[in-house]
This record gives C-alpha cells, sequence and structure tokens, in this order.
C-alpha cells in the first residue's frame, strides 16, 4: 500500500474532519505500521500533535471507523513535525528488504514488517524490524526522501536475549 492511502482514508474520515476544525494547528508527527504476511496482525496508525495544547493523538486507520485514541507524553519532548505529503509504498520497500536480506546470505521469507514513521534532524523515515523465519530479524532505517534502505543490520532473537542477559548481570 501506498503512504498516500492511508492519509486520504484519514483525511475522509468523520472524527479527522472534527479534529482539524478544532485543532487547525495539529500536525503529523508520527506513524506506526504493521505488515504481518502469517497473521492478522496488520495495524497502521498516523499520530497528530497539538502544539497549543501539548497533546497527542493517534488515528487507527485499521478500525472502521477510524478511530482516534489520546496517547501519552513523557516528559518535555515536543515531537517533530513530518512532510503530508510523503509519497512511499511499502510494496517496494518490501522488495527492498527482500534483496538486501538475499544478499546478506539470510534465508526464508518476510514473516512480519513493523515500521515507525518519524522525523529526525529534519529528515523523515521509517524504522523497520522485520522478522524472518527461525527467530531472525533485521532491523533496517529507510530514507523516504532518497527512496532507499540506509542502514541494515541482520540480527536474531538470542543475540537480543542475549544482551539483554548481559544488563540484568550488572
Amino acid at each position: 500500500m501506498n503512504f498516500q492511502f492511508y492519509l486520504e482514508k484519514l483525511f475522509a474520515s468523520e472524527d479527522f474532519e472534527k479534529f482539524r476544525k478544532e485543532f487547525p494547528e495539529a500536525f503529523l508527527c508520527s506513524g506506526f505500521f504493521t505488515i504481518d504476511h502469517e497473521g492478522s496482525d496488520n495495524q497502521q496508525h498516523l499520530d497528530y500533535y497539538i502544539p497549543s495544547v501539548k497533546k497527542m493523538y493517534s488515528f487507527k486507520l485499521n478500525e472502521n471507523p477510524v478511530e482516534r485514541v489520546e496517547t501519552e507524553i513523557h516528559g518535555e519532548f515536543t515531537p517533530k513535525k513530518l512532510k503530508d505529503n510523503l509519497n512511499f509504498d511499502f510494496k517496494k520497500i518490501e522488495e527492498q528488504v527482500s534483496k538486501k536480506i538475499g544478499s546478506e546470505d539470510t534465508k526464508g521469507k518476510i514473516l512480519k514488517m513493523i515500521f515507525s514513521l518519524q522525523n529526525n534532524d529534519g529528515k523523515d523515515y521509517l524504522m523497520g524490524t522485520i522478522f524472518l523465519p527461525g527467530m531472525g530479524l533485521a532491523k533496517i532505517i529507510f530514507d523516504i526522501d532518497a527512496n532507499k534502505i540506509t542502514e541494515f543490520e541482520k540480527k536474531s532473537f538470542f543475540d537480543m536475549v542475549r544482551f539483554i542477559g548481559k544488563k540484568k548481570e550488572k
């Protein structure tokens, strides 16, 4: 699916129209997407921050109708604004991930992908965790403007367990 499809779905929802009228200064600040090839845990959330009241709302797009949920902001964190004309396609990102996984001698198909849409230092990107067979994982950063994977790291579930275990021992 193309990101613009999800924005259009959000913009067409009655609740979002009311939200925009009530909080015209609200801006897109993050997103969360799950693409599950093995089950049915597909999710799409777009988050909007309201600077005047320092609140953030997440819009669950996989609900019908779209559901608005207030989210907590911890500390003095102020979300950064994302462009709302972003154009990327999750299928094409998956193709890039599959090629990268193949070039890294990792076997198997992608089971599940989890993406977080964020802005850091004025740049919009997707951080992703890709679940592979045999408890394999890949961590990626996808640069939206460049339309390519800029960071890729293979891991296994056991690497994560060892890391957490070492932390607890200290």
